[in-house]
């Protein structure tokens, strides 16, 4: 099958999903008319309304018969989240007058659950638009495929390659559609109960349910310019903790617990012990600089440690201190955090825990090896199982690919960065910092990424997220294919 045809296969599938997302995008134009903000529903409507034009003129191409090679499906989620926040960008230039890269840079962070806005105003800001804002992370949490193959209800090889590419997803059930489903049923269970858990802290609905939705998805978008300091509730800070930890859980361990006859324990799994591990270790880590080098009483640096070491790791974003103002050294060991990630199978970002714990095991085999004779078999074991030589050199090859490819482009973008601003009151550990948290879907910042910035450093940030959302291959086989083409 030629190039063109490959692409002609996938062209169809792509316009269903582009239908089904549109469908889903008219839920803001209810809450702009619950608000009375009729002005901006216009503005409002052409997300759907393009997601629809898009879908229509791709659904009805026929398809040649046979499926599409893997690379094309993998290409084809990268072009997928690219539209998504082309067109997700379309409500801000229109009803808020954002210039159209901000209004992408906006659209990206918030379909990546990244957090960085460019929005000056936040709490002028029509609650229209907030919303879109927050269900975009919302949306993203899980992943935009995961949602349009469960509404679907189609399987088959090439949902199966658009499902697994897309990131964050998890094998619960033996289809692709069964495990999108329960992936969701799950989601919005835990969101409803997130919202009551967060109202204990006597916050109104309308925030409540924001940021319910922006922790879970581990996004941190707010509706307050101030974000959650806002607020100035520290129940509200204790509150929001474990719903960042629930979206950096494996969502497989909420399958279980709902449908698995046995008691299941979290701390029995690999990612979540790590997972709290991190996060105690970190927040003893922070909570030493900012006593001692930041000279804050124990209890404000306690509180402030624990929500960000949380956020961080969680690659949430939601943010109760200013990075901006810590010494290089606890900037730099939080972007070791954000940048390890949660755990795989999440909603968070990042390199994951999974990929960090394979890593590791598989250094520690590789010494093994070196220290027994070259005829003794050392066995390699993952998840409590014992994995063929071949598979396992493949699976550690494969994750530390991937682990490389974070850290260097994290290192160049840096660099990329530093050539292109001025010098200003940001240091490098800064540039570090914000780089790292596009990249891992983060969203904590130190105020580097501001409208004040070049469209060109704009557009470099707009790329990391996209980037690491994908975790690099899709948005890599998107460029090699466009190259070389799909032959």
């Amino acid at each position: 099958m030629r190039g063109r045809d490959q692409i002609a296969t996938i062209l169809p599938d792509m316009g269903r999903i582009f239908l089904l997302i549109g469908l889903v995008c008219l839920t803001p134009l209810l809450i702009g008319a619950v608000y009375r903000e009729w002005s901006l529903l216009p503005a409002m409507a052409t997300a759907p309304l393009a997601f629809f034009i898009i879908g229509g003129l791709l659904s009805p191409l026929q398809a040649p018969p046979g499926e599409a090679h893997l690379s094309v499906a993998i290409a084809a989620v990268a072009c997928i989240w690219f539209v998504c926040a082309l067109v997700g960008a379309l409500p801000f230039t229109i009803g808020s007058h954002m210039p159209f890269t901000d209004s992408v840079f906006e659209a990206m962070s918030g379909w990546t659950d990244t957090g960085l806005t460019l929005i000056v105003d936040v709490d002028g800001t029509p609650k229209t638009l907030l919303f879109w804002r927050s269900f975009m992370q919302w949306l993203g949490g899980i992943g935009i495929v995961a949602f349009t193959v469960a509404l679907s209800r189609r399987s088959g090889t090439l949902q199966r390659g658009l499902y697994r590419y897309e990131g964050r997803s998890e094998s619960l059930m033996p289809g692709v559609v069964a495990t999108a489903a329960n992936m969701w049923q799950i989601y919005i269970l835990i969101t409803a109960l997130s919202t009551g858990l967060i109202l204990l802290s006597g916050i109104s609905l309308w925030d409540a349910v924001n940021i319910a939705m922006t922790s879970l998805a581990t996004g941190g978008f707010s509706v307050h310019t101030a974000g959650i300091t806002y607020y100035n509730n520290v129940f509200l800070e204790m509150l929001v903790i474990p719903v960042m930890l629930a979206g950096a859980l494996p969502f497989k361990l909420y399958y279980l617990m709902l449908h698995s006859h046995r008691r299941v324990h979290i701390l029995k799994d690999p990612q979540a012990r790590v997972l709290f591990l991190l996060v105690a270790t970190g927040t003893l880590v922070t909570a030493f600089d900012l006593v001692t080098k930041n000279l804050l009483d124990l209890p404000t640096a306690l509180r402030q440690s624990l929500f960000m070491v949380t956020s961080a790791i969680t690659c949430t974003g939601f943010q109760n201190a200013n990075p901006f103002e810590w010494t290089g050294a606890t900037v730099l060991f939080i972007t070791m955090l954000m940048l390890i990630g949660g755990s795989s199978g999440s909603t968070s970002g990042g390199m994951k825990i999974g990929r960090i714990i394979t890593g590791f095991d598989g250094l520690v085999w590789w010494f093994r090896r070196i220290f027994h004779s070259s005829r003794a078999i050392v066995p390699f074991r993952y998840e409590g199982r014992t994995i063929p030589h071949r598979v396992a050199e493949f699976t550690v090859a494969k994750t530390m690919l991937t682990i490389f490819l974070f850290i260097f482009t994290g290192f160049l973008a840096s660099l990329i960065l530093l050539h292109l601003q001025a010098a200003g009151p940001f240091e490098v550990a800064d540039v570090i910092f914000e780089a790292v948290s596009a990249m891992c879907n983060v969203g904590l910042s130190t105020g580097f990424a501001n409208p004040g910035i070049s469209p060109v450093s704009k557009w470099l940030f707009i790329f990391l997220m996209w980037f690491g959302r994908l975790e690099m291959v899709p948005v890599i086989v998107l460029a090699v294919g466009a190259v070389r083409g799909f032959d």
